[in-house]
């Protein structure tokens, strides 16, 4: 492949390792995916805020700590090149959610969402490909579920979410000349982060549990080992999908509908109904 800019480019790390920055690293998922990224030998920019938290578990884990809001265009440009290395791999995992039904939300939390799910992850996503431009790279944004069925009162949070999946898409698409495949993780049910004061209430996360196909909810872990392989060789001719990585969950809808023992012999022994 060559570049728009000339030469030939490289759609990724071919080695297994580089380097990477990762949104949202503080805590739950981000910083799991930072994580396995540091203990397979990437050198890692951990974003998140305050900066005393990052600093602090950046630090411990031994990544780079930048402490930077992410919907700060200038900002965000000052980080990466505060970062130095050219850069292999970004994951935009940083979002937040306002929950609460549509008619009660106020115009300040929709935009708040809007401006860090869906405005964070451009600016760090077009500022990473202007960098990735001609040497290749990879870029993962981390969707949701929700972003492909709606859940009740989610606000803003699953719209955001299916238009940073639509948004891969279109990063894919003109990003592809540049050698930088970009993909998305769509996390399901995760026992981490954001969604641990929903499963504090052991009745609720039992409830839960019981209409994942696989019988249990994820874990941050699940969603860095997709991570690890969209931005790894093996992936290297995989650009704008939206991976689900949710137990079948999101499949599963109608096999919570009642349906009568009686049809279950329709079509059976020359039975003709359809």
């Amino acid at each position: 492949m060559t570049a728009a800019l000339g030469g030939p480019v490289r759609s990724g790390p071919t080695h297994g390792s580089g380097s990477a920055v990762v949104t949202g690293a503080a805590g739950g998922i981000g910083r799991a995916i930072a994580g396995r990224l540091l203990e397979t030998g990437w050198r890692v920019g951990m974003v998140d805020l305050p900066a005393s938290g990052i600093d602090r578990v950046a630090t411990g884990m031994g990544g780079v700590p930048l402490a930077v809001d992410i919907r700060d265009e200038s900002a965000v440009e000052e980080a990466l090149d505060a970062f130095g290395d050219p850069l292999d791999l970004v994951v935009n995992n940083a979002g937040v959610a306002r929950f609460g039904p549509l008619l009660d939300l106020s115009r300040a939390d929709f935009d708040v969402v809007v401006s860090v799910n869906l405005i964070g992850t451009f600016t760090v996503a077009r500022a990473a490909a202007r960098r990735m431009a001609g040497r290749g790279g990879a870029i993962v944004n981390i969707t949701s579920m929700n972003g492909v069925a709606p859940g009740p009162n989610a606000g803003a949070y699953g719209s955001t979410k299916a238009a940073v999946a639509l948004l891969t898409q279109q990063m894919a698409l003109e990003w592809g000349p540049l050698g930088i495949r970009v993909n998305a993780v769509a996390p399901g049910l995760i026992l981490a982060g954001m969604s641990d004061p929903i499963y504090a209430d052991p009745e609720v996360r039992s409830a839960r549990e019981s209409k994942v196909p696989l019988g249990r909810l994820g874990r941050a872990d699940d969603i860095a080992d997709a991570v690890m392989f969209l931005a790894g060789p093996a992936a290297s001719y995989i650009t704008g999908q939206n991976l689900l990585v949710d137990g079948g969950v999101t499949m599963s809808v109608i096999g919570g509908l009642p349906r009568p023992k009686s049809v279950d012999g329709v079509g059976v022994d020359g039975d003709p109904a359809h």
